[in-house]
């Protein structure tokens, strides 16, 4: 029976804006602390994400090396 072009076109633009809604809020929050945006895109892999935040979280922050 397969899937219509409908519903793979919901999935898709479900994924995008799923990918979009994480990784770029993660792109920014790595910019800010001195670091490539495209680290952003490791917030999709599942266990990285966690390990992202935690590298995130305590590494000195470009704001604070004044």
């Amino acid at each position: 029976m397969g899937l219509e072009f409908r519903q793979v076109a919901i999935i898709v633009f479900l994924a995008v804006v799923s990918v979009v809604v994480v990784v770029w809020p993660a792109a920014r929050i790595c910019r800010r602390a001195g670091y490539s945006p495209f680290l952003g895109f490791v917030a999709i892999v599942p266990m990285a994400n966690i390990a992202l935040l935690w590298f995130i979280a305590l590494s000195p922050w470009q704001a604070n090396r004044r």
